[in-house]
């Protein structure tokens, strides 16, 4: 009985180290990628399909993201630190507790994001979309938010740091 269980253990393990759920750090840029807890830092990412992508705890820093596809990524504390993200589409993303510090995010699109205790500390969101995304607990601490659509509709006015006027 003892050696049943424990070939079936075995296998079950063997299972999971094969299955396409764990993350390759190495996998090209795709829809649905896995790239869990991966660093990604300087890469240069530009105009990347990632939609549906697994990004959770993964790496940005300096990346250059600028007109990618981000929708519906689970970007669940992900670091996006001094990432170009300009005309990037984060739309549905799950960008809870990210860091985007010093993220240049221009005319960037986060329609419905989730961006609950996200932090966008001295980010550029010049005109960023962000209509219907979930704000609660979020940092705009020195955020340049002029002429971005805010979550209720309305537009930013000229100047908007750190909060929407």
């Amino acid at each position: 009985m003892k050696r049943t269980i424990s070939a079936v253990l075995a296998a079950a393990l063997l299972a999971i180290s094969t299955s396409s759920a764990l993350a390759d750090c190495t996998d090209p840029a795709a829809p649905d990628v896995n790239w869990r807890r991966c660093y990604l830092d300087s890469r240069d990412l530009r105009k990347v399909n990632l939609q549906g992508a697994m990004l959770r705890d993964a790496g940005f820093t300096r990346a250059k993201l600028d007109d990618a596809n981000l929708t519906g990524v689970d970007a669940y504390r992900a670091k996006f630190f001094s990432a170009s993200l300009t005309g990037a589409t984060l739309d549905e993303a799950r960008l809870i507790e990210a860091d985007l510090t010093r993220a240049i995010m221009t005319g960037a699109s986060l329609v419905n994001a989730d961006l609950r205790n996200a932090r966008f500390i001295d980010a550029n969101l010049r005109n960023v979309d962000l209509t219907g995304a979930r704000v609660q607990g979020t940092v705009f601490r020195n955020a340049d938010l002029t002429g971005a659509t805010w979550v209720d509709g309305r537009v930013c006015v000229d100047p908007s740091i750190g909060q929407c006027n």
